[in-house]
């Protein structure tokens, strides 16, 4: 085959160190948007942006390259430095080192969407912790909790 064809969507989910309400209204809709834009330069599409004040769910189409990895590496220090320098009166912000990663068929990104665009009612009856074990246990990831959270 002289091609390769690729469509691969990812459910990315990552909060902020010790999961800190740093994430203020005034924010997070500009974080949002610059988050979105972040994918953008990584060659990716934002489908879905949103989150809590204290992390943040990213439906997103990558290409094959960059890697997964370099990819929220970039995401997450670009979006810290630029909190502290478009905030520099907000409280110290930082994001949580690790992150969820989860792909999703091309059938299920209205579903996902749904789920993201709803986040501040999903977590009046759920906590982001309860949450993060179930999307893990969803897509069969075991885990200790003894290092889920640090």
């Amino acid at each position: 085959m002289p091609q390769s064809f690729t469509r691969l969507h990812y459910h990315l989910v990552f909060s902020t160190k010790g999961r800190e309400p740093s994430i203020t209204p005034d924010i997070q809709p500009r974080l949002w948007d610059y988050l979105g834009g972040l994918v953008r330069a990584a060659g990716g599409i934002p489908l879905e942006i949103g989150g809590v004040a204290h992390h943040v769910h990213l439906l997103v189409t990558l290409r094959q390259q960059p890697a997964l990895a370099d990819v929220l590496r970039d995401i997450k220090a670009n979006s810290s430095g630029w909190v502290h320098e478009t905030f520099p009166d907000a409280a110290p912000f930082w994001w949580q080192t690790g992150y969820g990663a989860f792909t999703v068929s091309h059938s299920e990104i209205g579903r996902v969407q749904r789920y993201i665009a709803n986040q501040e009612e999903h977590h009046r009856k759920q906590s982001f912790q309860d949450e993060y074990r179930q999307l893990l246990t969803l897509h069969g990831i075991e885990f200790d909790e003894r290092y889920l959270w640090d």
